[in-house]
């Protein structure tokens, strides 16, 4: 593993007590970043707080639900004192399913979680590190967000959505301190795929040239570099991690 240099960074790492984001987690602390985990799981998150190395923060959080946002954000500062990166990496996929028939309170719950949920803890995040005129913010979108799934439109609409935000808020943060930019990986084999079909994820790997899946140590390689001060041109940026299945 290659030593990056977050030393005295203060990270929150939204959906930080499993899969992609627990990666994320372990590589920033490694790196020398003190990292809140930010999850609603709380068995999880108190067991992965205890195993993070360099004083670990944890908080409970619904990232749908702005007061859990605005509170988790109040704990970690009166924690680190404040924020200097921001990952969101909370998210679910949702059913797996035609347009048609796609249940609408299912539609609503990825989208809350995945896009609105990414935006709440962008916007809040966001206004603090303005203060500070520096930070780094990294959004984990998907290969599915550009290229959009068949029987998985909530799930692709709400990452099209996140790397749209991206985007935007890199645009208009561009000239501070702050650089902001997502990641778009192809399936990476965490438990999010309890929540799929095998037709679906057999769907995922037959698109990919690579032929496997990614890895949760690979999606965190390149979101950690995004987090350091050496990432300072790139902003409102779309990194792939697809193994070859991106054409743009």
């Amino acid at each position: 593993m290659n030593q990056l240099d977050l030393k005295g960074r203060k990270a929150v790492v939204t959906g930080g007590a499993a899969g992609i984001g627990w990666a994320i987690a372990q590589r920033l602390a490694a790196s020398g970043a003190r990292v809140s985990l930010w999850d609603r799981d709380e068995r999880a998150l108190a067991q992965c707080a205890e195993k993070l190395s360099g004083g670990a923060h944890a908080a409970p959080v619904d990232v749908s639900d702005e007061a859990q946002v605005a509170r988790a954000l109040g704990e970690t500062l009166a924690a680190f004192g404040r924020v200097d990166i921001l990952v969101c990496s909370a998210g679910i996929t949702g059913p797996n399913t035609t347009t048609w028939e796609y249940p609408v309170a299912d539609w609503k719950q990825v989208l809350d979680i995945n896009l609105t949920g990414t935006f709440l803890c962008n916007r809040a995040v966001a206004a603090h590190m303005r203060a500070n005129d520096y930070g780094r913010i990294v959004n984990i979108a998907s290969i599915a967000g550009k290229e959009g799934n068949p029987n998985a439109s909530a799930y692709s609409a709400s990452k099209a959505g996140v790397v749209s935000l991206t985007k935007s808020l890199g645009k208009e943060l561009a000239k501070s301190g702050i650089r902001v930019n997502c990641v778009t990986p192809a399936a990476v084999k965490t438990g999010m795929f309890s929540q799929m079909t095998q037709a679906h994820i057999d769907f995922m790997l037959s698109k990919i040239p690579m032929g496997r899946f990614g890895e949760v140590n690979e999606i965190a390689a390149m979101v950690a570099w995004l987090c350091t001060e050496e990432c300072s041109f790139s902003t409102a940026a779309v990194f792939d991690l697809s193994g070859g299945r991106a054409v743009y």
